[in-house]
């Protein structure tokens, strides 16, 4: 199966809808005729999100608010449209979406889980984005699958736990979708699914409206088809967005390389193909320094993963001790690991978060490194869809709170494989204007 089904790339889409040249509502229409044709295998959206009338609906109020009479555009081909006019957004399914349930993918009933209408969606919704519909998840964002399945293989996973939003992405059924990401929930599918992945700087985009799995390291992120749409997308998102560091021109980055056993966690297939990647950047001009860096990754690893399983604990109480038998034995493990965490590992796994920042941007400085480069998983994604795949590569960088974009790099044996970029805290607007010349570099590696 191919996962590269027609579909649009965000930017250029909504390009047309600000100016008139497509209709929202008709292309609400193509959408649902998409969605019928192609999800009953996929399986990427809820099924009680797809309606026609829903999507129809959000299109016409659109319109109504933005009649086409009232838009102008100028000798630059600017528009008064909002950015985002007329695009149809995925949206994970533990966002609050306002006239959607949320599930989060649980058995819980939608009415406990019911809460006010995420600042993310809010933020799309202002920029002129419809609401496609809601998207599969893992249990509660965390490794109990959700159904969704590989739009490049249907007996292979799409990666969890933001599964439905990059397979949606990856079928042309949506140009754009949210997910979240605690350990490597964006990165990881969007490697898995072909498309571009970007989770922001811990902080930037803010999670109030999504339930929580482990609030001090929950990052909302996002999928598109390329990294124009990453980050047109982004800068309706973030906070404190500056259109004018991702218009300047750059120099192409200094990336670093941070061998040792960080990178041994990879698989050796998925070291292969992210030897061919850096191989295709070294001809494209990039400059790349290998540098032992994340030499205590056991360490990382363990600290994060009780970070995640004690505010887990504190997250899900009150529901936990109303519905422990309903949830899934993967989520019930976590919560009760977390409820016997002591406190002291909570602290240490807060501030050890600061401490890798600090680390990383430390060795970074002292090589001349701006951004670090490393596979986005240890390899294509695994046969079968009981297991999502395992997130260890993306974790260290979803600890330090790091923005990072997952980009295409090849494929292996028909399947996907990408990169991972991480830059500085704080630096994503630079990070998005490198990433296009990187992604350009590394996207047919072989």
């Amino acid at each position: 199966m191919d996962g590269d089904r027609t579909g649009e790339a965000l930017a250029p889409l909504a390009a047309a809808f600000r100016t008139g040249e497509r209709d929202p509502t008709a292309y609400a229409n193509t959408l649902r005729d998409r969605i019928e044709d192609r999800d009953p295998e996929i399986r990427a959206w809820v099924d009680s999100a797809k309606s026609r009338a829903w999507l129809t609906a959000e299109a016409d109020a659109l319109r109504a608010r933005h009649p086409r009479t009232e838009s102008r555009t100028d000798a630059n081909g600017d528009t008064d449209r909002p950015p985002l006019f007329g695009v149809p957004v995925g949206v994970k399914d533990i966002f609050h979406v306002d006239g959607l349930a949320t599930r989060a993918g649980s058995e819980l009933p939608p009415g406990a889980l019911a809460g006010q209408e995420s600042t993310a969606v809010r933020r799309l919704r202002a920029a002129g984005a419809t609401v496609a519909g809601k998207t599969h998840t893992t249990e509660f964002a965390y490794f109990a699958p959700a159904p969704t399945r590989n739009p490049h293989d249907l007996d292979h996973t799409p990666g969890g736990s933001s599964s439905g939003s990059a397979a949606a992405v990856a079928s042309g059924t949506a140009p754009l979708a949210l997910g979240t990401q605690t350990v490597g929930s964006v990165i990881r599918p969007a490697a898995f699914c072909g498309v571009v992945g970007f989770k922001p700087t811990r902080g930037r985009i803010p999670t109030d409206g999504v339930i929580p799995l482990s609030a001090s390291v929950d990052h909302v992120g996002t999928f598109t088809r390329d990294v124009a749409g990453a980050a047109l997308a982004a800068s309706v998102l973030l906070d404190d967005w500056n259109n004018r560091r991702v218009a300047e021109p750059t120099e192409p980055p200094t990336l670093g390389v941070p061998s040792g056993p960080y990178l041994d966690q990879a698989s050796e297939v998925g070291r292969e193909a992210f030897e061919r990647a850096l191989d295709a950047l070294a001809n494209a001009g990039f400059e790349l320094v290998r540098v032992e860096a994340l030499s205590e990754i056991d360490d990382v690893n363990d600290r994060h993963d009780t970070l995640v399983a004690a505010e887990a604990a504190l997250a899900h109480g009150e529901w936990y001790d109303r519905y422990a038998d309903r949830y899934a034995d993967a989520t019930r493990e976590l919560i009760e690991d977390g409820r016997s965490a002591p406190v002291s590992a909570l602290v240490r796994g807060r501030r050890g978060r600061d401490a890798l920042r600090d680390s990383l941007a430390s060795t970074a400085d002292e090589h001349g490194i701006d951004a670090w480069i490393a596979p986005a998983a240890p390899g294509p994604a695994p046969e079968g869809i009981d297991d999502t795949g395992d997130p260890v590569m993306n974790l260290p960088w979803t600890h330090a709170g790091l923005p990072t974009v997952g980009l295409p790099a090849g494929n292996v044996d028909g399947l996907p494989v990408g990169v991972q970029v991480a830059a500085g805290f704080g630096a994503d607007e630079r990070l998005l204007a490198w990433a296009d010349g990187i992604a350009g570099a590394v996207h047919n590696a072989v």
